[in-house]
């Protein structure tokens, strides 16, 4: 394990490469470039705001715009980062298979790639804050620590990812579904306490709704978030990266067979 973390750590211009050619090959063919990463959320925003307001008559929660948004960016991050980790091993099996590299740094790096994008969605809140004449409160600080909590949740959850879908490609198209049905199920583009009391346990033991739930409560409603639930969170996720660090040091070579 030891001899594992100090090649991961003599890998770290690796990493970087990794998570730079990753950031340039996202809009490589792209017109506008990196401006998608502003024009995505908007976009998505624009969509379901004339599905909600618009054609379902829905939507009356104050400031709904900025509730959305929140909502759509927070989850955009999850939904790329969770799907992207997925195949990160095998995107660069051609490497893989050629010379040793420590397998855990390809859903790292596809981590640090999609945080990096998630990033830009701040500006476009704060836009929005701005327009709806929003300030959040002295709970801003404590944004850095979400961020964390969220990036080391998807970093646990990619490396599982990453490693089954070496062997289980199917994975990949399934995971498609599995995602969708995280973001009707989560309190994306509604509110958690519109559901009916049976299925509350569908926000309070979901990390997906804890996580958006924390971004609303810091930044537009100025209130502390659950600290238990994303402590919780936070621990569960931290062990399982120190389980699945081990579990590849032991197993890589299970990876190389199997390409």
């Amino acid at each position: 394990m030891k001899t594992y973390l100090k090649e991961m750590l003599s890998r770290k211009d690796l990493l970087y490469y990794l998570v730079r050619s990753g950031l340039k090959a996202e809009h490589r063919n792209s017109y506008l470039g990196y401006l998608w990463w502003l024009l995505d959320p908007l976009l998505n925003v624009l969509v379901f705001y004339f599905l909600i307001v618009v054609i379902l008559d829905r939507g009356d929660t104050e400031n709904f715009p900025l509730f959305l948004v929140i909502g759509l960016i927070v989850w955009r991050c999850i939904s790329t980062t969770l799907n992207s980790s997925s195949g990160s091993i095998m995107r660069y099996s051609s490497i893989v298979s050629q010379v040793y590299l420590p397998k855990s740094l390809f859903p790292i790096s596809f981590t640090l790639t999609q945080l990096f994008n998630f990033s830009f969605g701040f500006i476009v809140i704060a836009g929005f804050l701005a327009w709806f004449r929003v300030m959040p409160g002295w709970e801003i600080i404590f944004l850095p620590l979400l961020i964390i909590i969220q990036t080391t949740f998807l970093l646990a959850i990619g490396m599982i990812l990453a490693y089954v879908t070496v062997f289980v490609s199917d994975i990949e198209n399934v995971l498609q579904y599995v995602t969708r049905a995280f973001f009707y199920a989560s309190p994306i583009i509604w509110e958690g306490g519109r559901l009916p009391p049976e299925y509350g346990w569908a926000v309070t033991y979901n990390p997906i709704a804890v996580i958006v739930t924390a971004y609303r409560d810091i930044l537009m409603y100025a209130s502390l978030p659950n600290f238990l639930g994303l402590g919780i969170i936070f621990v569960l996720s931290a062990a399982v990266i120190g389980f699945m660090l081990w579990y590849y040091s032991r197993n890589e070579y299970k990876i190389i067979k199997a390409m």
